[in-house]
């Protein structure tokens, strides 16, 4: 049986995915995790992530700032505590179009979850993304 974890993202290991996002993983398989899998990505004033779609389910909070949401083509702004929830497979990505730091808490709904990138079809393991793949 797998223990308990306390994370403390200030003392875990962030990685830059580039134009101003960098993710902090959270709970994951080296936590015991066997089912869900979270983490915070921290956007500079101005960063974007890549259109792309995961293979689960994916849910997304706003924690500081506030964000855009382009989901299936659509743009939703969302300010703190906003939540998304975003089926298997449609095309998403998380804005930062403000000049404040805007942070994102995301859970995916298994510990399998990947991610394709819409521009170049290019798919892997969010573990891989993070160094635990």
């Amino acid at each position: 049986m797998a223990e308990p974890a306390i994370l403390r993202p200030s003392e875990l290991k962030t990685n830059d995915r580039g134009g101003g996002a960098r993710t902090t993983p959270l709970v994951t398989r080296s936590c015991g995790s066997t089912s869900m899998i979270n983490g915070i990505t921290a956007f500079d004033p101005g960063a974007a992530i890549g259109m792309h779609m995961h293979n689960c389910e994916e849910s997304v909070m706003v924690i500081e700032g506030q964000a855009i949401a382009e989901i299936d083509g659509v743009q939703h702004h969302l300010n703190t505590n906003d939540t998304t929830w975003i089926p298997a497979n449609i095309p998403h990505r998380f804005i930062n179009a403000t000049d404040k730091p805007m942070r994102i808490f995301w859970t995916y709904a298994t510990i399998d979850a990947t991610r394709t990138m819409i521009a170049t079809g290019e798919t892997r393991t969010i573990d891989a993304e993070h160094g635990k793949g």
